[in-house]
């Protein structure tokens, strides 16, 4: 029977198959060990994963704010903005907009509909250590929001500029949303299960 550890309090259980619809529990804390086969859960989180991937050139392309200064009215775009910064000298920050708001997102959605995909796309002694960067870019995930309220704040200076949301917005809402769905309905075990379920 093999052990399985805890991930909230670390004690480590003997875990045997686990029914459908079903889940062991920890003895200690309550947390779920292991969860009964899921079939749909990879279908479901591939799914979500594609659709935010057809959807990240909108949120790219189109305007996100309407700045209007002094009469004069100019749209910016997430990929405007960071070769904006750039031309302005403003590397740093620049290569931070172009992480975080364009590969890291990029990347983590892409590895996502990967490891739900199956073996159909990715080999099963890749799995782990790509869950492993899905796991890290993860944490970058509300950063490119905060950038957005920061690039806001720093161009609004009193009365002096409007900023009016522009379509951008929305797309780039929804592959966030998208995106925290893939997430969530992605079950981290089935990479280790015996069976295998590709995107329907």
């Amino acid at each position: 029977m093999p052990l399985r550890a805890c991930h909230a309090c670390g004690l480590v259980h003997r875990v045997g198959e686990v029914p459908r619809k079903h889940r062991a529990l920890c003895s200690r804390c309550g947390s779920t060990i292991r969860r009964g086969p899921r079939p749909r859960s990879a279908a479901r989180a591939g799914a979500c994963a594609l659709a935010a991937l057809l959807l990240y050139p909108l949120a790219m392309g189109l305007p996100v704010m309407t700045l209007t200064r002094m009469g004069h009215t100019q749209e910016a775009t997430i990929w405007s903005g960071m070769v904006a910064l750039m031309a302005e000298g403003q590397t740093l920050v620049g290569l931070v907009v172009l992480f975080c708001s364009v590969l890291a997102p990029l990347a983590k959605l892409a590895a996502i509909f990967a490891l739900s995909a199956g073996e159909l796309i990715l080999p099963r002694r890749h799995r782990a250590a790509t869950f492993r960067v899905v796991e890290f870019l993860g944490r970058w995930g509300m950063l490119d929001v905060v950038l957005i309220a920061l690039l806001v704040a720093s161009v609004k200076l009193g009365d002096l500029v409007q900023v009016h949301p522009g379509p951008g917005i929305q797309a780039f809402a929804a592959v966030v949303v998208l995106s925290l769905l893939a997430s969530a309905l992605f079950d981290p075990h089935s990479i280790w299960e015996n069976t295998q379920y590709a995107v329907a």
